[in-house]
């Protein structure tokens, strides 16, 4: 089971890492065959499925976007704990985000999956 002092540091360090736009710092909180499920993948990639495996194909999906994003900047608002999953809560590039993050016994993250507000 995840602790609330394992949720608050991991929460702080991966906004700081996405913040300064760190590609190798931000993989290098997930398994090198994590699982990332996304409703922007299927825009930005050929995989209509919306989910992609590993950190080669992940991270060069995250680095099209930050080179799409120059100004990006995470704020933030909520770390809701799980039994082996944390839920961040953050102000971002689409306004409102959540994302789900699932660990494996090591502490790194296996699968994770974003949530945005509905685009109308």
């Amino acid at each position: 089971m995840l602790t609330p002092e394992f949720a608050d540091a991991f929460a702080a360090e991966w906004i700081e890492a996405w913040n300064h736009h760190d590609l190798p710092r931000i993989l290098s909180h997930y398994e090198d065959d994590f699982e990332m499920s996304s409703p922007n993948i299927p825009r930005l990639t050929n995989e209509p499925s919306g989910t992609l495996k590993g950190k080669e194909a992940v991270g060069a999906y995250w680095q099209r976007a930050l080179e799409r994003t120059p100004t990006l900047h995470f704020t933030l608002e909520h770390v809701l704990l799980g039994i082996n999953s944390i839920t961040l809560i953050y102000q971002g590039a689409r306004g409102t985000s959540a994302e789900v993050f699932h660990f494996d016994r090591g502490g790194r993250v296996s699968r994770a999956y974003a949530h945005y507000l509905p685009q109308r």
